[in-house]
């Protein structure tokens, strides 16, 4: 409850991770894959999906703020590119049905406090038999990569 009330309310100000500046890990991935169908987990005000639409992306993003989805929509119309918003959990993705190429999380998983196999299990129906996952963490726990996570449960 106290971390869905944190969230709520840090969107009326600027939260301190959205930089409005895509990581250089998504930057070089973009610059050195085709496009293909993505889906940031976690996807905030939506600046990493702008930079994956401009490059030619099918784009989804899912954030269970919705300030935070509503600030994206405006984001996307000044950008004049085009998204897929869905307010929700990223444990729960079963109003999906797209297949993605790219799974991607900025931060996100570690803040869950889940089971890292619960969180892995819910996307992986999602994703396309050649994807990837570009992971950018800036705290101390396990990645999502870890080889123990992507051993089938």
């Amino acid at each position: 409850m106290y971390r869905n009330l944190f969230f709520n309310l840090i969107y009326y100000f600027k939260p301190p991770w959205d930089t409005g500046i895509s990581p250089p890990e998504l930057l070089d991935f973009i610059k050195n894959n085709p496009a293909g169908a993505a889906i940031d987990l976690g996807c905030g005000t939506g600046t990493n999906l702008i930079s994956l639409a401009q490059a030619g992306w099918d784009v989804t993003g899912v954030d269970f703020e919705p300030r935070a989805i509503k600030m994206a929509k405006r984001k996307f119309n000044n950008a004049d590119v085009q998204a897929r918003l869905i307010v929700g959990a990223v444990t729960n993705l079963k109003a999906i049905s797209n297949q993605f190429d790219l799974a991607l999380d900025l931060d996100c998983f570690h803040s869950l406090g889940v089971d890292k196999h619960d969180y892995y299990n819910g996307i992986r129906p999602h994703l396309s038999s050649w994807w990837s996952l570009v992971e950018v963490r800036h705290s101390q726990t396990p990645p999502l990569s870890d080889p123990e996570l992507l051993r089938p449960t």
